[in-house]
């Protein structure tokens, strides 16, 4: 059975308030979006790097290993820019691959842009706990209860179906069954393991009835998330990132270009 555990410390920003946190992120997505300068992007980049480094708490060869498939998006968008891109200034050109000084500015544009947008989904993925996230969505931001439990149940069956998939997996070895075909090796996973979904997924349909999660009364939390210090602190990390990010890459550009549209 493989383990799924990974110990890690809580810094400030577990502490945050998670409905602020997502709102503030999501504000940050826009913003990006938004962002033409390549030096102000870059400088925002290494910003939400040095914070998904030092304050997510995790090992660094766990953050190392997780940013690896992000790191490779990047140099993917990158770098299908920069040699199929157009522009005016050659800089090398053979066969269909044409890379020009404008197609390299935007490559790595593109490229910086995606890896801002997969940092920020990180921080927020590695410092939100999901019970934590839904509790405070219904009580911050007014979320039904009924929509919020539904949501916590399948993530909760996520790691169930999982270790179910493992036993299913080693009880086929231990019989000896020989797949003939990739249908057939498909067709003996699924069956079982969407069988034991639809009967889990009743069990819990049932447990929400009785516990009346249909009813639109007022319900008690057992989870009463609120908000501290630690919020104040995290609009001002984020404000100071993004504010020397744009000052750094207007007056200390790292290449003499404001826009690459």
């Amino acid at each position: 059975m493989m383990k799924w555990n990974i110990h890690y410390r809580e810094t400030w920003l577990h502490h945050t308030n998670p409905s602020l946190k997502l709102m503030v992120l999501i504000l940050l997505f826009i913003v990006v979006l938004f962002v033409h300068n390549p030096n102000v992007l870059i400088n925002f980049s290494f910003g939400l790097l040095l914070l998904f480094m030092l304050y997510t708490g995790y090992p660094w060869k766990f953050l190392l290993l997780l940013f690896l498939p992000f790191f490779l998006v990047f140099v993917s968008t990158a770098s299908s820019m920069i040699l199929f891109g157009e522009g005016s200034t050659t800089w090398f050109r053979w066969g269909l691959i044409h890379v020009t000084e404008e197609s390299f500015l935007r490559g790595m544009h593109l490229g910086f842009r995606a890896l801002s947008f997969a940092l920020l989904g990180l921080l927020f993925s590695l410092t939100t706990r999901p019970v934590r996230l839904f509790y405070s969505l219904m009580q911050q931001l007014k979320l039904k209860p009924k929509y919020a439990y539904s949501f916590l149940a399948g993530v909760r069956l996520i790691p169930i179906m999982i270790e179910e998939f493992q036993t299913v997996r080693n009880a086929l070895k231990v019989r000896g069954v020989v797949h003939n075909g990739l249908f057939e090796k498909m067709k003996r996973y699924a069956i079982p393991l969407l069988s034991q979904s639809i009967r889990r997924a009743q069990r819990i349909a049932v447990a929400m009835e009785a516990k009346r999660f249909s009813n639109s009364a007022e319900r008690t939390f057992y989870y009463e998330i609120g908000f501290s210090k630690y919020d104040i602190v995290l609009v001002a990390v984020f404000i100071i990132v993004t504010a020397a990010a744009y000052y750094a890459g207007i007056y200390y550009p790292y290449i003499p270009v404001e826009d690459v549209r």
